[in-house]
């Protein structure tokens, strides 16, 4: 455990104060949700929590089956990162933290579709060029990730707007169980 030097007090409420230099760099967010947990030494250890980070192989899985299908780069988000990726981009994409412009589709709750050729972030290491369809995965009232189909040569339609909304819905779904 690396030790941050700073100290805070409970109050009466039982709260603390995360310091924001902190929640910055640990993306932390304000409504965000953060689990609590007890170390084997006694210690109180908090995490972001991700519902679906929670679906590991599950996701990686979903990809897969939705990309033997369309051929395109499928990429499932939660609100920090890249969860799973099935397609040429996997191992440039994958556990990679979003880049501020997805974050900010996460927040807006955006659903885009790009039918004409344009540049897209998703992460912070590269741009990519091609058409792309972003859907919000919306569980228990909050965003928990996106859903994403990204071509780099072909235009992305109708068949595949239907494909990931009914993947975020799915996903949705299966979280809220």
């Amino acid at each position: 455990m690396k030790a941050t030097g700073v100290v805070r007090r409970i109050d009466e409420l039982g709260r603390i104060v995360i310091p924001k230099e902190i929640r910055t760099t640990m993306r932390i967010r304000e409504g965000e949700n953060i689990e609590i947990f007890i170390d084997d030494n006694q210690n109180i250890v908090l995490k972001k929590y991700s519902a679906i980070k929670k679906l590991g192989d599950f996701a990686q899985s979903f990809t897969d089956a939705i990309y033997s299908f369309l051929k395109y780069n499928i990429i499932i988000t939660d609100t920090d990162s890249v969860i799973a990726v099935s397609g040429p981009l996997k191992k440039e994409l994958n556990g990679r933290d979003l880049s501020e412009n997805m974050l900010a589709a996460i927040k807006r709750r955006e659903n885009i579709l790009e039918t004409h050729t344009k540049p897209i972030t998703i992460t912070d290491n590269k741009s990519y060029e091609g058409t792309y369809i972003i859907h919000s995965i919306i569980s228990n009232g909050d965003v928990v990730g996106l859903v994403i189909i990204l071509s780099t040569e072909d235009n992305i339609g109708d068949t595949e707007e239907k494909i990931v909304q009914i993947a975020s819905q799915f996903l949705a779904k299966y979280l809220e169980e």
